[in-house]
């Protein structure tokens, strides 16, 4: 039988605030490399914050209607501004468009306030390419750890780890107990 992923490509990124306290959201992948996985944000969002101030990450792919996790641990750093440029260009317009009228993470009085900020947007970009905000760009996952898990009906789950020291490093496979 055939199962659906909804999103496929969204992921559960879990980062450390600056008080030491978890935080955890879902984002979506954006690419995948031998370096590692893209995604892209607002640097100024709770998530750009902690990153700045700690760039160990955890990333969690849950397709449990598939029975199976994929578990990433590492490091972040920034994209290059091309990367984000070609990135931020490839996005639909109205996306766009919504990089420049939120202040990711930030309060706002109500959802009429934000819809103003986007027709606002949307008006001073109408007959213009839209650039990207300095304050917008990606990120990619270095990772050190990935832990493949397959459920299984008994219980007796596999789980496959790789795990390196760095980025230069072999990567050595373990079988983990479930």
């Amino acid at each position: 039988e055939e199962q659906s992923i909804y999103e496929p490509n969204a992921f559960v990124l879990s980062t450390i605030n600056p008080d030491l306290t978890p935080s955890s959201r879902t984002v979506l992948l954006k690419g995948v490399s031998e370096e590692g996985f893209s995604f892209f944000t607002n640097f100024g969002s709770r998530k750009g914050k902690a990153l700045e101030q700690n760039p160990r990450v955890s990333a969690v792919f849950g397709w449990y209607s598939m029975f199976r996790q994929v578990l990433i641990e590492g490091e972040v750093r920034k994209v290059s501004d091309e990367e984000a440029d070609d990135y931020f260009h490839s996005r639909p317009h109205e996306s766009q468009v919504a990089a420049w009228s939120s202040h990711q993470s930030q309060p706002i009085a109500n959802r009429t306030e934000l819809d103003r900020q986007f027709a606002d947007a949307l008006e001073r970009f109408k007959d213009s390419e839209v650039p990207r905000p300095d304050y917008w760009g990606g990120y990619i996952i270095i990772p050190t750890r990935i832990e493949f898990w397959k459920g299984r009906s008994n219980r007796m789950h596999d789980r496959i780890a790789f795990e390196r020291e760095n980025q230069s490093s072999e990567w050595q496979v373990t079988r983990l107990q479930p």
